[in-house]
């Protein structure tokens, strides 16, 4: 089953579910029709567990690069110089967009199928908790402001990366180090010290 949920999530990468078949896939992967059915329950099953892989993996790698944060930062200068690197890594590049774009439409896609949005909650759980882990971080020791809660800021940093989402359907596009400098400030304002002393 595997190898079905890597056919159909590499197609479902490059386009619309709606346009994939699974006798397409079963045919490509040499997996009995019957055993994908029996697995998966139904078509849909089969999209939402691949929805799901796809959605875990940009979550995995975006975990990797937050734990580095808390991982490699001793001092403020530290923790600066550790996020804004993951920053200007969510900022930056046509790899980006496409994240962003498979992203918004699995979200789009769970609104309206709980069980989707059952199996993508649970990574996105996470994601929202390492996220809350670093600003708590920052917060004990005096890095961040604690007027704003560690995990509205979580929720505040997500919410910004997703909504550039409609920047990229934009006729006219903020451009990438325009946003990334937005992304720093932003981030910057959320510090408990003078700007310039960073």
């Amino acid at each position: 089953m595997q190898a079905v949920l890597e056919a159909v999530s590499q197609r479902l990468m490059i386009s619309d579910e709606i346009l994939i078949r699974i006798p397409e896939i079963c045919e490509s992967t040499g997996v009995n029709y019957g055993s994908v059915y029996h697995h998966f329950g139904s078509r849909e099953g089969v999209i939402d567990a691949a929805y799901s892989l796809i959605f875990s993996k940009i979550v995995e790698e975006d975990i990797a690069a937050l734990r580095q944060v808390n991982d490699s930062a001793m001092t403020l200068e530290d923790y600066v110089d550790a996020i804004r690197p993951v920053l200007e890594r969510v900022a930056n590049g046509e790899e980006r967009v496409a994240r962003r774009a498979i992203t918004s439409r699995i979200v789009a896609a769970a609104l309206t199928r709980p069980e989707l949005r059952l199996l993508i909650g649970v990574n996105q759980a996470r994601l929202t908790n390492e996220l809350l882990r670093i600003c708590e971080y920052g917060q004990e020791r005096g890095w961040m402001r604690d007027d704003v809660s560690a995990q509205s800021v979580a929720m505040l940093m997500q919410a910004v990366l997703l909504g550039r989402t409609l920047d990229d359907i934009s006729l006219f596009p903020i451009g990438d180090a325009e946003w990334e400098q937005t992304l720093v400030s932003l981030f910057m304002q959320m510090l408990n010290v003078p700007l310039h002393t960073v």
